[in-house]
């Protein structure tokens, strides 16, 4: 069984014969001093407050290579690793053979245009043919001496929906790693969307602020929670491209990247993305009652046949030269065929949108 030492030399056991590191960072020169699990809530997606807690209690979070209590106060320039005594599906990564358009690569980062309907990585449910199991064949094929036990620990410092098309950043080394997921905690990252959202957007631009977390009754949903009671703080920026009457095309620019932030959001203020089945936009939720409206939204449907949500530009500050990247692209296919449709359709009709 792993053990580790305390200032005191008692040892404390850990839950498990075999122990999983989750997650490996160094506090911020700059940062103020902050009880422990606080700091992790706000760094690990997902994590409650209770999960922290415990995680700590039982000796699964060091700082410093010692174990700590819920209530210590971190400091700058602290080592934090938080391990799990449970493997997750997928952890084991299995290389597979896919076809990866690569945006960009040097020996820190990797862009990934990622098309919709790939999952980015192995859960419950996918356990294979995910953008990781193709990422670890990709680095394979470029070191013969990789194996499935030695495959580079690329860090997965966000996630795009499956459903959602465009860039993606990771982090080929451990410094990549730390430095792109600062950025990201600091919400310096630079990261661009193009929706079709239902309705008529009252203003040319606007920021939505609202909490976003689990849905209170169905947990596989997300929700906004205005005044703060539940989730976590999310800022989404947005500003419109183009107007279609019963549609709008938005630019949107994230703040913070909260899970489903964009389709929470959106849905939130009344205008759920297009097509969106879980969150109400795979329905006409503006227009006529006239047939032939219908079967036009029914055609629009079938051009893009997921969520209308692209990320189309992300930026941030490369881990080892420091200098400003930027990295943009083309909406996809099924977009830009959705989007002109939407075009000759108010073209050719003169009607009243309100």
């Amino acid at each position: 069984m792993q053990k580790h030492k305390q200032e005191n030399d008692d040892v404390i056991q850990m839950p498990s014969d075999e122990l999983y590191e989750r997650m490996s960072l160094k506090v911020d020169k700059g940062q103020e001093p902050m009880r422990i699990d606080k700091f992790l809530v706000q760094r690990i997606e997902h994590a409650s407050r209770n999960k922290i807690q415990h995680a700590i209690e039982t000796g699964r979070v060091l700082v410093n290579n010692k174990a700590v209590q819920p209530n210590h106060k971190i400091k700058p320039q602290d080592d934090i690793i938080v391990y799990s005594d449970k493997e997750l599906p997928g952890e084991k990564i299995v290389p597979e053979k896919m076809n990866l358009h690569i945006f960009f690569e040097d020996d820190d980062v990797l862009i990934i245009n990622k098309p919709a309907g790939l999952v980015v990585h192995p859960a419950s449910g996918n356990y294979s043919g995910t953008l990781i199991n193709g990422v670890a064949y990709y680095l394979q094929q470029k070191n013969a001496s990789i194996n499935e036990e030695t495959l580079p620990r690329f860090g997965l410092v966000h996630r795009i929906d499956k459903n959602t098309s465009g860039l993606m950043v990771l982090a080929k080394t451990g410094k990549a790693v730390t430095s792109l997921a600062k950025q990201f905690f600091d919400h310096t990252v630079k990261r661009q969307y193009v929706a079709l959202v239902w309705g008529d957007m009252a203003d040319d631009s606007g920021t939505i602020a609202a909490h976003v977390g689990r849905h209170q009754r169905f947990r596989k949903l997300f929700d906004a929670y205005p005044e703060g009671e539940h989730g976590k703080e999310a800022i989404t920026h947005y500003k419109v491209l183009e107007r279609f009457g019963y549609t709008s095309l938005l630019q949107c620019e994230l703040e913070t990247g909260r899970t489903h932030q964009i389709r929470v959001h959106m849905q939130h203020i009344g205008h759920p993305l297009f097509n969106d089945e879980t969150y109400g936009g795979d329905k006409i939720v503006k227009g006529t009652v006239f047939s032939k409206y219908k079967q036009f939204v029914e055609n629009c449907f079938e051009a893009c046949p997921r969520q209308a949500l692209h990320a189309k530009t992300i930026g941030f500050i490369h881990p080892t030269t420091k200098k400003e990247m930027l990295f943009e692209n083309e909406l996809p296919h099924d977009m830009q065929k959705l989007i002109e449709k939407w075009r000759g359709y108010t073209a050719k009709k003169s009607v009243n949108f309100s």
